[in-house]
This record gives structure tokens, C-alpha cells and sequence, in this order.
């Protein structure tokens, strides 16, 4: 079943210090994770709970003491060191003199969609393995930092990749540890109207629902599908359980997902790209998407 709406993931929680109120912002987007300045503002926070945590602000203040929080807020030097990192956000979400728009004016207000099978972002968010999601992640950071427009789209694996352990004879033994939802930085994504991204995707002689969650790195957005709802059969609920599992008939089902359901996620949240990339072939079910589409448009 898909878990709680994580967008008001600290609704629940004493409110937050007039003087911090927008940490949980600042906590919830990825951007803090390659800027200095937002990194430190969690270090000083409470460093114990930071190591404690494994750098994971979201976790962070789910569990913080309020004593902490206000402590920090009639702190001069951290409420100054915490200002310039909100005021860095913004102006990375919003700079308009960026390296796109300097060297190619012309394409202002199209935008790139960027389809991949893994997103290595920040180990809070283990939805990754290697290299490839590796390149994928630090495309979207450097695209962020540049002014590039990527829309990401990927899965949310709840269990991620494995995690190799060796047995007393040699042999490789795996293991999944699934993801606690409430400590990682997604929130559900939402459509024009307000209401949560849905899409069905048919896949042989039946049809998947697929839900989506919303990543902010900066000025950039990945869009995770997930299949783990109550209305999907029990094996296709399995479907976005984890990266890379299954058989070969499993992996080309979640590449049916990954690339038919991206494009329509695409389309159902307003997004046009005027380019798709496709990260190795695990997307190349986008291809036909569009080729359908297009079709459908007499093009």
C-alpha cells in the first residue's frame, strides 16, 4: 500500500522556530548536499545526531529535541549561517542568468527529460548501485548548478540494491533492507490540480497503476514510479520493489514501467520535453511511447 503522504512529513512534529521555519524545506532538498554552507547548517544543528543519522537531515528533525531547535534559533551566529544558506537555496532554484540561458536564449522554456534506471543522489535516497547511477546523479546536480532544464525519471525502489555479504565458504550471499519512507527525502507528487500523480501502464494482458514521488535537487526534479499499491496483484506490487531483482521477464517489465509509464507520467504533470534521453537501454521502452504518441498527433 502506498505509505502516508510524506509531504507534510512533519505535520505531526512541534512547529518549527520562527527563526528556522524553513529547515524542513532546506532538509527535503538534495541541493544541501553538494553546497557547504547547507551542509554545515545541519552539522551545527546537532552534530551527534548528524553522525547518528548518517547525514540524513530528513531523519534529523524528525527526531531532534524541540529544546535543540530553539536553542539553535537564539543563536545569532547559526541563524546567520542557516539565513545564507536558505537565501543560496533560493537563488539556485531561481537564477536566471544561468549557463543555459547564456549560451542558448533561444531554447528558454523547453526542457530535457532524463530517463534512467538508477539515481545515485545521497545514500539517504538508496536507490542505486554503481557507476551508471553514479553519472546520473551528478548530471542532475551539475545540470541544477548550470541552469540545464532536466526533469528526471526513475523508480522508488523501496529496497534498493543488495547489500553483498560473503559466507564462510566464498559464496556471495545478498540482502535488502527496506527503505524507512518517513526518512527520505521524497514527498508525493502532485498535478496541476493538486491532486497525487497516477498513471496505468498495460503490461501484456493487464494493467499496472503506478504511483509517483517527487525528488527536489535545486532547480531540478526526478519523478520516482512506484508500483506498490493496493490495486496492483501481489507480483506486480513487486515490480519497483528493488533494483535490478528478478528474472529476465521481471526486468523487462519494469523497463515496460520505467519507460511507457515515464512518458505518461510526463504528460500527465504538464511536462512537454523537447528531448528524451534514455541512460543505457533500460528505458528504451520511451521510445515507443513516443512513437505512439506522435502517431496519435499526426506527426
Amino acid at each position: 500500500m502506498l505509505p502516508i503522504a510524506v509531504s507534510n512529513r512533519y505535520s505531526n512534529l512541534p512547529p518549527l522556530p520562527e527563526a528556522l521555519k524553513r529547515l524542513d524545506e532546506l532538509a527535503i532538498d538534495l541541493w544541501w548536499s553538494w553546497n557547504r554552507e547547507a551542509r554545515a547548517v545541519f552539522r551545527r544543528l546537532d552534530y551527534p545526531l548528524w553522525r547518528a543519522t548518517a547525514h540524513n537531515p530528513a531523519r534529523m528533525l524528525a527526531i531532534i529535541p524541540t529544546a535543540t531547535l530553539e536553542a539553535k534559533a537564539a543563536d545569532a551566529d547559526f541563524v546567520f549561517l542557516y539565513d545564507r544558506a536558505i537565501a543560496a537555496l533560493d537563488a539556485a532554484r531561481g537564477a536566471r542568468h544561468t549557463w543555459w540561458a547564456n549560451h542558448f536564449p533561444q531554447l528558454g522554456g523547453k526542457t530535457i527529460a532524463y530517463f534512467s534506471a538508477e539515481f545515485a543522489l545521497h545514500q539517504s535516497l538508496p536507490i542505486y548501485a554503481g557507476g551508471l547511477g553514479v553519472l546520473a546523479g551528478d548530471h542532475c546536480k551539475e545540470a541544477g548548478d548550470l541552469g540545464v532544464p532536466i526533469i528526471g525519471v526513475g523508480f522508488m525502489y523501496p529496497q534498493g540494491y543488495f547489500h553483498q555479504h560473503l559466507s564462510p565458504e566464498g559464496w556471495q550471499e545478498e540482502s535488502y533492507e527496506r527503505l524507512n519512507w518517513a526518512d527520505a527525502p521524497i514527498e508525493q507528487a502532485l498535478l496541476p490540480d493538486g491532486k497525487p500523480c497516477f498513471t496505468a501502464v498495460p503490461l501484456g494482458d493487464r494493467t499496472v497503476l503506478v504511483a509517483v514521488w517527487k525528488v527536489r535537487i535545486g532547480r531540478v526534479q526526478l519523478y520516482l514510479l512506484d508500483t506498490d499499491r493496493e490495486e496492483n496483484a501481489p507480483w506486480d506490487r513487486e515490480l519497483s520493489a528493488r533494483l535490478y531483482g528478478g528474472d529476465r521477464e521481471t526486468r523487462i517489465q519494469q523497463e515496460i514501467i520505467l519507460g511507457i509509464g515515464g512518458v505518461r507520467v510526463l504528460k500527465a504533470l504538464g511536462a512537454d520535453p523537447a528531448v528524451f534521453h534514455l541512460n543505457e537501454g533500460h528505458a528504451a521502452f520511451v521510445v515507443l511511447q513516443r512513437i505512439r504518441d506522435l502517431t496519435e498527433q499526426g506527426s
